[in-house]
């Protein structure tokens, strides 16, 4: 299949999606494999389509699966119990009702550091639910400034898996990416922030769809500090996993090998569930199982979705649409813009941030002397730039546009115009800052 020809069927399927899900209001599920069957059918032999579909069904539901439950019943648990209303009364008290957004950008930038932006995204939206309600903030830009901070270190900065396999395939190193990482992390979520900000400046405030109601006496709720536990300890444990691993790498000591089992963030958060059953001041196994009823019905949807856009991206994979660009691209003399490209097309055909940058590098890596990149600061510059292709665009075949669209209550044509944007904002704020440090390094 022609570079022109694959490019064509993406982008038709894009816009499909965004048609069938924005303009004849079809379930997202069913637009997702309705518009992956029709590629499938397009790009692969007959024999090959359904085992296609449910191996992109299959790994997406493996990889994020028991993080989406986990994280809803701690979620659940958190909103039921009046903990969300806990914590938000706490930052509103030291930031003020005005501020709540940045208070909530900067939570998840910090918490963004050890954790996959899915899983902090996860664990923070009850939080960010209840801060929407109790400040009267549109709910399409609290969700988006809390995305967009714990994206924007997701993308550049180990020891998320991208980064670090990235890392190690260009040798660079990655104490100074992580250092000089941040420098370019954090334009790059004020620029998301901006951005959304801007976009929903003419938004009435919505309904949010957290907040507890029930809960009316400020007096009847667990205290703050202990209603962080089931957030803080399952970011503590992830961070310590992340800390070990780079720490020790494969001759790791028996503590550290358990320190990253606990570290696991299927583990992490499962603690973290059981941290937050005992917030419960009349816990019993009823109360337990219908907490986790709750979840198990709030987090299924968005399973079933997120699962969806993995097989839309396995389809896509299979026209082998970014190879192509990437070998079109390695024929030119572009400078930095060739690894920011890559991960850019890579990204955007494929919906994974983490699989963009590690087959940039790998495309990247054996170019690097012709390039003129093979000292230091020349890797650490490609890492960055590659970094701030993997940003954009996040759209319907990326699992953290479906967390972010379920878990924040929004839809799915406001996520498009506001999230999706704000990382073509993101992309391109962080590739100029990167274009800045090559004349300073």
């Amino acid at each position: 299949m022609s570079l022109t020809l694959g490019l064509t069927l993406v982008i038709a399927g894009i816009l499909l999606i965004i048609a069938l899900t924005s303009w004849l209001k079809i379930n997202s599920f069913l637009s997702l494999f309705l518009v992956s069957l029709l590629l499938a059918i397009v790009v692969l032999p007959f024999a090959d389509i359904v085992p296609a579909l449910k191996k992109g069904f299959g790994d997406t539901m493996g990889s994020i699966g028991l993080i989406i439950i986990f994280g809803a019943v701690i979620g659940v648990t958190l909103d039921k119990t009046g903990a969300t209303l806990s914590i938000a009364e706490f930052i509103l008290r030291l930031t003020g009702k005005n501020n709540a957004s940045r208070a909530i950008a900067i939570t998840g930038f910090i918490t963004g550091l050890p954790i996959f932006c899915d899983s902090g995204f996860i664990v923070l939206s009850g939080i960010n639910n209840s801060l929407t309600a109790k400040s009267n903030t549109n709910k399409v830009f609290m969700a988006t400034a809390l995305a967009c901070a714990l994206y924007s270190v997701h993308c550049l900065i180990p020891p998320h898996p991208g980064a670090t396999a990235a890392a190690g395939i260009i040798g660079a190193n990655i104490g100074n990416l992580v250092l000089v990482g941040m420098l370019v992390a954090l334009p790059a979520a004020a620029a998301g922030y901006l951005w959304a900000r801007w976009m929903t400046r003419k938004s009435k405030p919505a309904e949010s769809v957290s907040g507890n109601e029930n809960v009316n006496d400020i007096r009847t709720l667990p205290s703050p500090g202990k209603s962080i536990l089931p957030v803080l300890i399952p970011l503590v444990l992830i961070t310590g996993r992340s800390l070990s691993d780079i720490i020790f790498g494969s001759n790791a000591p028996a503590i550290a090998k358990f320190i990253t089992f606990l570290g696991d963030p299927v583990i992490a958060l499962f603690i973290g569930m059981v941290l937050a059953f005992m917030l419960l001041t009349d816990f019993s196994r009823k109360i337990a199982n219908d907490m986790l009823s709750a979840a198990i019905e709030k987090a299924g949807p968005i399973i079933i979705i997120t699962a969806a856009g993995g097989i839309f991206g396995a389809i896509i994979k299979a026209t082998g649409t970014g190879e192509q660009a990437g070998a079109f691209l390695s024929q030119t003399r572009l400078g930095l813009l060739i690894p920011f490209l890559l991960a850019f097309i890579l990204k955007t055909a494929q919906g994974s941030s983490t699989v963009a940058i590690i087959t940039t590098a790998s495309i990247i890596g054996p170019m690097l002397q012709s390039l003129g990149f093979e000292a230091e600061s020349g890797k650490l510059l490609v890492m960055l730039a590659m970094g701030a292709g993997s940003m954009m665009v996040s759209h319907a075949n990326d699992s953290y546009f479906w967390v972010i669209t379920n878990f924040s209550g929004i839809q799915a044509n406001d996520t498009l115009k506001v999230y999706s944007t704000s990382t073509i904002i993101m992309g391109v704020t962080s590739f100029l800052v990167v274009l800045i440090l090559s004349v300073i390094i």
